[in-house]
């Protein structure tokens, strides 16, 4: 018994004749066809089809030989799946997270370094907070992700990739938009806008800061990030602290300059679950300081200076 003759059954029983089969599935003739069901009765040693005027119609032996049939074909399917996925894989995932903004800097140098280990990876991306970042990692929805070092960090690793100073954001026509840099005790008289509800490592650097510099910046309005932060600088009047790689993604209606003297830093780090045992991940790693030097090299981020 061949395959052809399971496959010729059963298509004849499904459309209901002959001739129907075998000119809407089977591209052969209605002969042929009749020809190969006597066949597959004959070595089975029982009618399975009942000839009639208008189709064929199933015997009691043929609609049990039909169940059987159908689901020697889909065994038949599935050991060919399998074989076919053991002899080419399918490709390689690497899932991957950032705070929103960073990507502009450093996927595409990231994206290089995957096509050179692994060209035919599918790549997904996303945008969290830094804490959902971490919790992904640790649930593995992600391979990797670019956010701060969380303190709950159960299981997860951070490779340091580098520390951002902070920068103020403020509406472009701020009556300190026009200085190079700002004073920290300036800011102490505007209204402040918190940037960091969605991130404990940073709200905790900024706190530090202000108590160094004694100053107090408390916050009149808080954003959900950093986007909404910088819409509310724009309508409140109001300024911000944010990491420079926010200059990624300011509006037209708002600015960034620096601070004066040594600017506080926050930590930006490449985290990773270490229960996760995919070889891609453990040789992007293995070049983390390779992408670093790709974006200190080429970064496009600069601070925005003006005449004083």
């Amino acid at each position: 018994m061949e395959l052809r003759h399971l496959r010729y059954f059963v298509a004849v029983a499904e459309e209901g004749g002959l001739l129907t089969a075998a000119q809407r599935r089977l591209n052969t003739s209605q002969p042929s066809l009749s020809r190969q069901i006597r066949d597959l009765e004959a070595e089975v040693g029982v009618t399975l089809l009942e000839r009639q005027a208008r189709g064929v119609t199933l015997t009691p032996a043929g609609r049990v030989f039909l169940d059987h049939a159908r689901l020697a074909l889909l065994q038949v399917e599935a050991a060919t799946d399998a074989a076919r996925r053991i002899a080419q894989p399918q490709r390689p995932a690497l899932a991957m997270g950032f705070m929103v903004g960073l990507e502009v800097t450093w996927l595409p140098h990231l994206l290089r370094i995957i096509r050179e280990e692994a060209p035919e990876t599918e790549v997904t991306l996303c945008s969290l907070s830094s804490p959902e970042l971490a919790l992904a990692l640790m649930r593995g929805k992600l391979d990797m992700a670019f956010l701060r070092p969380e303190k709950q960090r159960l299981g997860l690793s951070f490779k340091l990739l580098a520390k951002e100073p902070l920068i103020v954001v403020l509406p472009a026509g701020h009556h300190l938009a026009s200085r190079k840099k700002i004073r920290p005790q300036e800011l102490a008289r505007e209204i402040y806008v918190s940037s960091s509800r969605t991130s404990p490592v940073l709200q905790s650097v900024i706190e530090d800061y202000a108590a160094g510099v004694g100053i107090t910046l408390k916050p009149k309005y808080e954003g959900e990030n950093i986007s909404s932060a910088m819409s509310l600088v724009a309508s409140t009047g109001g300024v911000t602290l944010v990491p420079l790689y926010a200059q990624n993604i300011l509006s037209p209606n708002v600015v960034a300059r620096a601070l004066e003297g040594e600017p506080p830093t926050v930590d930006l780090t490449l985290g990773y679950n270490e229960a996760n045992s995919s070889p891609l991940l453990r040789r992007l790693l293995s070049r983390t300081d390779e992408l670093v030097e790709g974006v200190r090299n080429q970064s496009i981020i600069r601070y925005v200076e003006t005449p004083s």
